[in-house]
């Protein structure tokens, strides 16, 4: 049984999510008002903030489970919401690489990402909730904890030995479709997804670059939401550790977005997180006795992103970064 149902903490996920909704309103309208490109320094400042938010809530409910359940339970929460979102933190890292191509791609500037990424992000939580409720709804059926678990194992086998592949948005299906739906225009028109020219209504570059993060996100979500259902099976830790992860990932692009290639042993350790969980899900779980320990999982996770990202500093890649395209230059797509 679950120990926040959802009829009885309905009123949480409303005040969780209108909660969520003011600090990306404040963010956009507010703090980031003006469109400027995003400093080191700056991004580094929001990203202490995301995780000092996600931090605080953690402690948050720890207390509120404290007073509702044994401090055994209590303990157990709070630590498989800080599995998860360390989980769902790290697994996107590698994803940035691919924003980066996007934006190059597109030519989109320094000054307009943040906000291509802030819409990237909304779309992003409506489609983790969704994605929440049906693994939620799945999971109770044991042949499919079975499934999605072998399929994190085969998921990050492919990832471990699968040569890396250079992204190429010119060949991608998604924009083969939406040129054949949309009239686009080859440059950009300041902040706008749209503009109307000679009465026709036409998508900028901004809309197709938002439109390639969207179902990338999506894509990533496949892995990304069975590899926190086989650390909890509370819909709610799933959730809230989800958004917070998805909040802090706008300043990790702008930290680490020039940075991808000196992570290049991280994809490794990220396949190897995978097959873990993977293995938990399907296997180690019921060889515990139906729950294994948090605290190794925690432990495992944490020292396998730790090592990945520590021998990637001690052992730099060889190959160049990502070519940069010229600035005010658009791709011709």
């Amino acid at each position: 049984m679950s120990l926040f149902p959802l009829s009885d903490y309905w009123w949480f996920y409303a005040a969780f999510t209108l909660f969520v909704f003011l600090l990306l309103a404040l963010d956009l309208g507010v703090v980031r008002r003006r469109a400027h490109a995003v400093s080191m320094r700056e991004a580094a400042l929001w990203s202490l903030i995301w995780v000092a938010l996600a931090l605080a809530f953690n402690y948050g409910l720890y207390l509120y489970s404290a007073s509702k359940f044994p401090p055994a339970i209590a303990r157990q929460v709070g630590l498989e919401f800080l599995a998860g979102y360390i989980v769902e933190k790290s697994l996107p890292v590698d994803n940035i690489f691919v924003f980066v191509v996007i934006f190059r791609f597109f030519a989109v500037p320094d000054a307009h990402q943040h906000r291509v990424l802030f819409f990237g992000i909304l779309g992003a939580l409506v489609f983790r909730a969704i994605f929440i409720a049906a693994g939620a709804a799945l999971l109770q059926y044991h042949w499919v904890l079975i499934l999605f678990g072998v399929f994190l194992v085969l998921t990050g086998v492919k990832m471990f030995f699968a040569p890396d592949h250079k992204v190429t948005p010119e060949k991608n299906l998604v924009l083969r479709m939406l040129r054949k739906r949309l009239s686009i225009t080859t440059e950009l028109a300041g902040q706008r997804f749209f503009v109307r020219r000679n009465g026709i209504l036409h998508a900028t570059p901004l809309l197709v670059a938002l439109i390639f993060i969207e179902t990338t996100d999506i894509v990533f979500a496949v892995d990304s939401v069975p590899a926190i259902f086989a650390l909890t099976k509370e819909p709610l830790i799933v959730f809230t550790s989800n958004v917070f992860a998805i909040l802090g990932l706008r300043a990790m692009y702008f930290l680490l977005g020039g940075a991808m290639h000196r992570f290049h042993l991280l994809k490794f350790g990220l396949a190897v997180v995978l097959i873990f969980v993977g293995l938990k899900m399907a296997w180690l779980n019921e060889l515990a006795g139906g729950k294994f320990p948090i605290t190794w999982s925690l432990g495992i996770i944490s020292t396998v992103i730790g090592v990945s990202v520590a021998l990637s500093i001690i052992y730099p890649s060889r190959k160049k970064e990502v070519e940069k395209a010229p600035a005010g230059e658009t791709a011709d797509y």
